[in-house]
């Protein structure tokens, strides 16, 4: 049983980022003709035929700003595909997009960045080493190919 659940990009937060992004730039959705982008509005790739956008997305500056905390220089912004609409969001629990050699970066609840790891397989092992450090309040799973944010995952 999966002890860790990722977190998709909140409904309200998708709201906004259909309208404009985290950078400020007019959303422009488009339709996938090939699929297999990966989805951070309900954390699944997309299908051929789907209407998606490709959104400038700042986590850790929507999460202090959740918070109070203050990541400073660690506030990065990146791309990100969601559904140009509404969509149910995430079914089940666990976590996706684990196909793949990824990052997981570590943070403080003041939202500076406490370490990261290569990770190939075994994520669970890797989140549980994590989170035995009391300093870590989140972990950021991203995409070692282009260094974007996949999901976040808290403590359980």
């Amino acid at each position: 049983m999966t002890r860790y659940c990722a977190r998709a990009v909140e409904p309200t937060v998708l709201k906004e980022l259909r309208s404009a992004d985290d950078a400020g730039r007019e959303t422009v959705p488009v339709t996938d003709e090939e699929g297999g982008a990966p989805l951070r509005c309900c954390l699944r790739r997309s299908r051929p035929g789907e209407r998606i956008a490709l959104v400038s997305y700042a986590p850790l500056r929507r999460w202090a700003a959740e918070t109070g905390a203050d990541p400073g220089a660690y506030d990065e912004q990146g791309p990100v595909f969601i559904h140009a609409g509404e969509c149910p969001g995430p079914r089940g629990g666990g976590l996706p997009f684990t196909d793949s050699h990824r990052t997981l970066r570590r943070y403080s609840a003041e939202g500076r960045i406490l370490g990261g790891r290569l990770v190939e397989a075994g994520f669970e092992a890797v989140l549980a080493d994590a989170f035995d450090d009391p300093e870590v309040a989140l972990v950021h799973v991203r995409a070692v190919e282009y260094g974007c944010f996949l999901y976040e995952v808290r403590r359980p």
